[in-house]
């Protein structure tokens, strides 16, 4: 079966086309609630965009955009998505001990996940709060001024609300 947006996603996209007389604006919030709705966003969603949105717009405008930017998962990812700034000011502060510490505690090495699905650990380039470093962000939130004992807690306190 093809994909289609969900009911809540599809009431979304019909406010959203009116807000955007460019159809190339829609692309971006048109990605959100497809990775919203599946978690990520793989080929068939794309081509599913691109249809909808319509000419000029296409699959592979589409891809480019869907790959440019690290907000969208390009395959499925834990409950938890652990992406760790490994850019110059964090990992001077620190980031690399954080990745090996969260890596370590989770078993598993920097893309994979976790066998529970819980948790996915990924390197990523630049959260843009260089003067917090280490930081972290994990699904929508931001972690600062991280340490190996800090990033410790905040996954035992994840892990229990699973």
């Amino acid at each position: 079966m093809a994909y289609q947006f969900s009911p809540d996603s599809e009431k979304r996209y019909q406010k959203l086309v009116p807000q955007f007389p460019n159809k190339r604006s829609l692309i971006l919030p048109c990605l959100f609630l497809l990775q919203q709705d599946q978690g990520f966003v793989d080929q068939d969603g794309m081509q599913y965009i691109a249809d909808r949105i319509g000419s000029p717009i296409s699959l592979a405008h589409v891809h480019g955009v869907a790959t440019f930017y690290t907000m969208y998962n390009k395959k499925p990812v834990g409950k938890f998505h652990v992406q760790i700034c490994a850019n110059i000011s964090c990992y001077l502060a620190g980031s690399d001990d954080i990745t090996k510490k969260v890596c370590s505690k989770l078993g598993v090495e920097k893309g994979e996940t976790t066998k529970d699905r819980l948790f996915t650990v990924e390197e990523v380039q630049c959260l843009g709060a260089c003067g917090f470093g280490p930081v972290a962000q994990i699904n929508d939130s931001y972690y600062e001024n991280l340490d190996p004992e800090k990033i410790d807690q905040i996954l035992e306190t994840l892990a229990k609300k699973a």
